[in-house]
């Protein structure tokens, strides 16, 4: 295990822990991303992952990162070394992945961002908790076996916490958040694309406010 680690993942969960709901975001106008980080920000909703998936990915992140500092923004989508030096680079504070290959997990000794790497498997779980990583990424969630699936991995594997993502959504996400091995889940559901495209503010702080109280 690489001597960071263990504060790489202290680092990650001081980040995800004080709200129950990571703000998953696709972006497709980085010009927008400042105001959609305050209107998350003031539903109480304070980090955020930007998915590598458009061209307007890092812009947005180094936007955020400048002018929204109250926001933990992070990139989503990391798939390799070159994304997480790119996520570094534009003021990331975490980096998310959908797997972990060796490469990537290699890149991400070396990184002093941390990592937030996806496990689908007893197996895949194991092997990311040998490598120093008790906070993982469930994923895809709903289709991986859902709550029931991350109740029986409490059992054998209590020392590893998960964030679930996919196909999380306001009306299963209270469920996943009851579970005693998950930290905090993903949902994109907070910036449906045709509020963002509407620039309607206040309609994505109604949402975060209504995830925030989603623990209370």
């Amino acid at each position: 295990m690489n001597a960071s680690m263990p504060h790489k993942q202290e680092r990650l969960q001081a980040i995800l822990a004080p709200a129950p709901v990571v703000a998953v975001v696709t972006i497709d106008d980085a010009g927008v991303a400042v105001a959609l980080a305050q209107a998350l920000i003031d539903g109480g909703i304070g980090a955020i992952e930007i998915t590598l998936r458009t061209p307007a990915a890092l812009d947005a992140i180094r936007a955020i990162a400048r002018d929204v500092p109250q926001a933990a923004v992070g990139a989503g989508t990391v798939l390799s070394a070159t994304d997480l030096h790119a996520a570094a680079a534009a003021g990331a504070r975490f980096a998310v992945s959908p797997g972990a290959s060796s490469a990537l997990l290699d890149a991400a000794d070396t990184s002093t961002l941390p990592l937030l790497p996806g496990a689908a498997t007893a197996s895949e779980a194991m092997r990311l908790s040998e490598r120093g990583y008790c906070l993982q990424k469930f994923f895809p969630a709903e289709p991986a076996g859902g709550v029931e699936y991350l109740r029986a991995l409490a059992g054998p594997l209590p020392h590893i916490c998960f964030c679930p993502t996919g196909g999380i959504r306001v009306d299963n996400a209270a469920a996943y958040l009851r579970l005693p091995n998950v930290a905090c889940v993903g949902g994109s559901w907070l910036t449906p694309p045709a509020l963002v495209r509407a620039q309607d503010w206040p309609a994505v702080t109604a949402l975060a406010r209504a995830a925030a109280a989603l623990r209370g």
